[in-house]
C-alpha cells in the first residue's frame, strides 16, 4: 500500500461500533467488484496463512453469502452474510454472523454498512460495523483488527494485479 493512502480504524466501544476508512489506488468499479463478487472475495478476504472459500453467494437484497475461513490444518470457521440493502457502486449493508457448517448462525452478530466513493482514481471505502453485543465486540476486536488489516493488504495486491489487466 502506498504510504499516502488513508487507512483509519477507530473503535467507539460505548456505541459498539467500529469505523474503518480505507483508500485504494484503483477505480471504483474494480473496488466494488472486489467487495461484492465471490471470485474476488476469496482471493483477499482471509489473512495469510488462512484461505477464504465461498460455498455460495447471492449478492442481491435478501441474498446471502455463506463462506469459511480455512486454517492451514483444515479447520473451517464459517460465517453467513445477509444483504439488506444495495445501491450499486455506492453502498451496501449486510448482517454478519459466525455459523456452523450447516448454516446455523451463532448469534449475536454484527451489522455492516459499506460506502464507496472515487476521486481522481482513488477509491475510498468507509465501513461502519455495529456489534449487537459489547462482549462479542470486546472478545474479537484485537484479532479482527489484525486480520482485517492483513486482508486489506491482500486486497491492495489483488487490485494492483487486476488494474494491470
Amino acid at each position: 500500500m502506498s504510504n499516502d493512502l488513508l487507512f483509519d480504524f477507530t473503535v467507539d466501544k460505548e456505541a459498539r461500533k467500529v469505523f474503518i476508512t480505507r483508500e485504494f489506488a484503483a477505480e471504483l468499479p474494480l473496488v466494488w467488484d472486489a467487495f461484492t463478487k465471490a471470485e474476488f472475495l476469496d482471493q483477499w478476504m482471509a489473512p495469510a496463512p488462512m484461505k477464504a472459500k465461498t460455498k455460495y453467494m447471492n449478492f442481491e437484497v435478501g441474498g446471502k453469502r455463506f463462506y469459511a475461513m480455512i486454517a492451514p490444518d483444515g479447520t473451517e470457521k464459517w460465517a453467513i452474510q445477509r444483504y439488506n440493502s444495495i445501491t450499486p457502486k455506492t453502498n451496501f449493508q449486510m448482517s454478519n454472523a459466525f455459523a456452523d457448517k450447516d448454516e446455523n448462525p451463532e448469534l449475536p452478530g454484527s451489522e455492516w454498512d459499506y460506502n464507496f466513493s472515487e476521486r481522481d482514481g482513488i477509491t475510498t471505502v468507509k465501513i461502519m460495523i455495529y456489534n449487537e453485543s459489547f462482549e462479542r465486540m470486546e472478545r474479537i476486536l484485537e484479532g479482527f483488527k489484525l486480520g482485517f488489516t492483513a486482508s486489506l493488504h491482500n486486497l491492495d495486491a489483488l487490485l494492483a494485479t487486476l488494474s494491470k489487466k
